[in-house]
């Protein structure tokens, strides 16, 4: 299976938006929904260990080992997908594997050729990020994990929750800083509550601006919380800096829940003769 380098993935994303085409990373926990994606047009495949909390209908949750089980999930992906780059998320504080070195060989060799810091601490507050941190593996790892894999050439995304951390991963060398402005609204399990797309939008452009205030040539995607829809984004490229979307629960949850029911409706609608 082809594997991408770091300057062919960046060459296609200057390709498509030297063109005003947005670049989509598309969210594929199953082997189904990656070549769906694919077919229609994704830049890149995400690969998440919580994505299998949505396949189970579950909200979006991260269950067991996460690392193990994305390095597990990249056979079933690149088994029906070999001509999109995958993008594998690491969880960089994972206590049980502190040399990032090899983590990051594992996800290489695996077949992801590139990676994202997933499961983030960046969005899970002050008082989890300051007890993690005390020990060292706090969002300083996550932000080692970017450098380190720049280091050796490795595609990067960074999600980032506010300026300073969008700072920090920009400096680190991160190729994709991703404005995470929460858990993505809509759907059976989603977030209904929470910013509109005005407010998303706003935090969005802080955190954009401190990224371009490190580098002018970091890529800026924006994904979750009122960023939920297609139509969405399109206020998002208006507004923002941002030239893509990354979708998760957008990709692989709300339209397989949407596609399941409509159809299942449909067939219970058909009806039958009687003799």
């Amino acid at each position: 299976m082809k594997m991408f380098e770091r300057t062919e993935i960046l060459a296609a994303i200057e390709n498509q938006t030297a063109k005003g085409i947005p670049i989509l990373a598309a969210g594929s926990s199953c082997g189904l929904v990656a070549k769906c994606a694919a077919l229609g047009g994704a830049d890149m495949l995400v690969v998440y260990s919580t994505g299998l909390s949505r396949l189970m209908g579950l909200p979006t949750s991260r269950i067991g080992d996460s690392n193990a089980r994305t390095i597990e999930m990249a056979d079933e992906i690149r088994n029906v997908v070999s001509d999109v780059p995958v993008i594998g998320g690491i969880e960089a504080w994972d206590p049980v594997r502190l040399d990032l070195d090899r983590l990051l060989d594992r996800f290489w060799a695996a077949g992801y050729s590139g990676v994202i810091n997933y499961p983030t601490i960046s969005t899970m507050g002050d008082k989890w990020r300051d007890r993690r941190g005390r020990v060292g593996l706090g969002f300083d790892r996550e932000v080692e994990m970017i450098a380190l894999a720049r280091k050796k050439e490795i595609f990067t995304m960074a999600y980032v929750a506010s300026a300073a951390d969008a700072t920090a991963m920009t400096e680190a060398g991160a190729d994709c800083i991703v404005p995470h402005v929460g858990a993505t609204r809509g759907g059976l399990v989603g977030h209904d509550e929470g910013q509109a797309i005005q407010a998303a939008v706003k935090r969005i452009n802080e955190i954009n601006a401190a990224a371009r205030a490190v580098r002018d040539d970091v890529i800026l995607l924006a994904h979750g919380g009122a960023v939920s829809e297609p139509e969405d984004t399109e206020e998002v490229y208006r507004s923002t800096d941002c030239v893509g979307f990354v979708g998760a629960s957008s990709i692989e949850r709300i339209p397989i829940e949407r596609a399941v029911h409509a159809v299942t409706k449909a067939f219970k609608a058909i009806p039958m003769p009687r003799k």
